[in-house]
């Protein structure tokens, strides 16, 4: 077996980043994968403008309290004032441009204005409550890097520096199929020895999360002939297959021998608990080879290797720089006795104390444990956990995104 460094090395040294690109309007691009770094184009702010509503003065008007001063003029946001007189204070509001003779504003509740005077009751110091043209972003600075998901934030400040489109790489294509006789789907009637098919929407809402282009295409029984069919068929369209089940060693688990039929098989058994059976290759399509992962189909055990090691395979064909998910050292407030000879992650969550708890039960068919927990304890070989040991937790909110 396979280590889970040496499987994850192998698969991010087989993927291939995406090199199609198109450019979509600002306000569309969240959550899509930035394809080139981003320069802006002008400063931000784009003028000294106020932090405040206020009155914007010169200092040297100021020399102690109280002082009264003439309100000369009024600046809204979205105005220019004329310059300021000797003697004299603007009215301003927030993000109004500071105008010229003014290098201070002090904040109204520190003033009193009566009938066209203003009366300033603090002491100013130059600067004060003013936001200096590209105090956050200078003109050509990088603002935004290649190969990261833009987030919210990310377009809002290519917005704000007035970038009206980005360029982003294209959506993966990604075909899914789920092989089992005994796989139905909520709504139908479930006969003596089936099962719900939970795996179906597992994997497609996990690649949804991550913006990929879906193609399902559905159940596939449990046979060689149809398995290297759908596989066919999933190869014209797509630039990786996902599978759920069939990657075992059992005489009805035929996805092993109808991928090295298609194509070939590099690896298939990886020392991680759940997940063991993992197979890797490449399918042969059309004009090309397309990568081919098949998942085990116990669906806590198709949750672990899809977030740790999918994931990580999907953002790197993706263009996305960072694959590995940030993970933290907490206190574990429960113990772990068993421990396995393989790698573990196990189903966890932070209680209000802050500590990690475990799921009592944490077989690979539990799916209430995934539900129950809020992320994964990794676990090394062959060690016990004991109450107020340090564990390395990975959030589920790091793996979902």
């Amino acid at each position: 077996m396979l280590s889970f460094d040496q499987a994850l090395s192998q698969l991010l040294g087989a993927a291939s980043a995406l090199a199609e690109a198109s450019s979509l309007p600002t306000l569309a691009a969240a959550g899509r994968v930035l394809a080139q770094a981003q320069r802006a184009p002008i400063d931000a702010p784009p003028l000294d403008n106020s932090a405040m509503d206020g009155y914007a003065v010169a200092v040297s008007d100021v020399c102690q309290v109280p002082t009264r001063l003439s309100v000369a003029q009024r600046i809204p946001a979205g105005s220019v004032g004329s310059p300021l007189q000797p003697g004299s204070a603007a009215r301003i509001f927030t993000g109004a441009a500071i105008p010229a003779g003014a290098d201070a504003v002090v904040m109204q509740e520190l003033c009193q204005h009566v009938a066209g005077e203003v009366t300033i009751n603090h002491l100013p110091e130059a600067g004060d409550h003013i936001r200096r043209a590209g105090s956050d972003i200078a003109a050509g600075s990088e603002i935004l890097a290649a190969g990261q998901r833009l987030r919210p934030q990310d377009t809002a400040l290519a917005a704000s520096v007035g970038i009206a489109s980005l360029p982003v790489v294209r959506r993966l294509r990604v075909a899914v199929f789920f092989t089992g006789d005994e796989l139905r789907m909520p709504g139908e009637a479930l006969q003596e020895g089936a099962i719900y098919n939970a795996n179906r929407f597992l994997l497609t809402g996990l690649l949804d999360a991550l913006g990929c282009e879906v193609r399902d295409h559905g159940q596939v029984p449990d046979d060689l002939v149809a398995t290297r069919q759908a596989l066919r068929a999933a190869a014209l369209d797509s630039d990786l297959i996902l599978t759920s089940g069939g990657v075992s060693v059992g005489e009805e688990d035929h996805v092993k021998a109808a991928v090295e039929a298609e194509g070939r098989l590099e690896m298939w058994k990886i020392a991680i608990k759940p997940g063991k059976p993992l197979a890797f290759g490449q399918v042969r399509g059309a004009q090309r080879e397309v990568a081919f992962i098949g998942l085990p189909g116990n669906p806590v055990s198709s949750l672990v290797t899809f977030l740790m090691l999918v994931r990580p395979f999907v953002l790197k064909m993706q263009g996305v720089r960072r694959t590995a998910p940030l993970s933290y050292c907490l206190r574990a407030d429960g113990e772990w006795a068993r421990p396995d000879a393989r790698r573990e992650f196990l189903r966890a969550r932070i209680n209000a104390a802050g500590g990690v708890e475990l799921f009592a039960n944490q077989g690979s068919g539990v799916l209430t444990s995934a539900v129950w927990g809020d992320g994964l304890v990794d676990n090394p070989p062959q060690q016990a956990i004991r109450r107020g040991d340090m564990v390395r937790f990975v959030p589920f909110s790091e793996l979902l995104s």
